[in-house]
């Protein structure tokens, strides 16, 4: 099955609208597709109504960011989620209200460096979006020629350590993954290899994750190498977590993969889907 478990419309910081991505899901041969928008579900009764009549499988998702210990981030993927359930409705609701804090603040940032209008800029780029992510702070700073493509941006303006960054507690992971199982879902850790955490600290984290409940790891994902496609299997099979596919489609010309554009899964890896579908 040519599936595609996590990628992103402009209802979070992605650059089409759902039902484009829906098409373009379609269009690529993606057999099953899954919106996963960052702390928000309000994309997906369009993009599933667009699969669906275009014969595609579709399962309810979202990208939720959590804080652990004392400084690392993560993302967890939700899918198969209901949702519209109360628990998880609040908690994503919830996060996003923080983000809005987030940009204000990472605007004012910006601002200390010389970078002005940061925030009037994102919150123009974030106009069909609940929420102002950094990726749309990095697409303002590519419109004014501050860097040359979003890649740019984070490395030198977002990432932590640098002028645009600022420290933010996002969910629980306990809670994150209560509000995943409570709406019936399967949760997955998102790009396990691109968090700012050492291969150590990684693996901890992983017991913690799988301990609590969750299930599933992105191993054919677009943000990583072919070396790490077999690393993320190598954790798959230390923690017996299932394997996700995942471009982490953002849009045309932005992200590191098109919609279905992932290496198979080794063939020893039981799927997440399995268990959807």
């Amino acid at each position: 099955m040519k599936a595609d478990l996590h990628c992103h419309s402009n209802v979070s910081d992605g650059l089409l609208p759902p039902a484009e991505v829906a098409h373009r899901a379609a269009d690529r041969g993606v057999e099953l597709w899954s919106l996963t928008d960052h702390d928000e579900v309000a994309g997906l009764a369009e993009a599933r109504a667009v699969a669906e009549a275009r014969g595609v499988r579709f399962l309810d998702g979202a990208e939720i960011s959590i804080s652990w210990r004392e400084d690392a981030s993560f993302h967890v993927v939700g899918l198969g989620i209901a949702p519209g359930h109360p628990a998880l409705v609040a908690g994503l609701r919830a996060i996003r209200d923080g983000r809005d804090d987030r940009a204000r603040r990472i605007g004012a940032e910006l601002e200390k460096v010389g970078i002005h209008g940061a925030y009037a800029g994102a919150a123009r780029y974030a106009e069909k979006s609940s929420l102002i992510s950094r990726a749309h702070f990095a697409r303002f700073l590519v419109e004014k020629k501050i860097s040359t493509d979003v890649k740019s941006v984070f490395d030198h303006y977002l990432a932590k350590g640098k002028p645009g960054y600022v420290p933010h507690e996002w969910a629980a992971l306990e809670d994150a993954l209560r509000w995943i199982s409570d709406a019936g879902g399967l949760a997955v850790l998102a790009h396990p290899l691109r968090y700012r955490v050492g291969r150590d600290a990684l693996r901890v984290f992983l017991g913690e994750f799988k301990d609590r409940g969750g299930q599933g790891i992105e191993v054919a994902c677009g943000a990583h190498t072919p070396e790490e496609v077999h690393e993320c299997a190598r954790l798959a099979r230390h923690f017996g977590l299932k394997a996700s596919v995942a471009s982490d489609f953002h849009g045309p010309g932005e992200s590191y993969a098109d919609l279905g554009m992932t290496p198979p899964l080794p063939d020893d890896l039981a799927p997440v889907w399995h268990d959807l579908i």
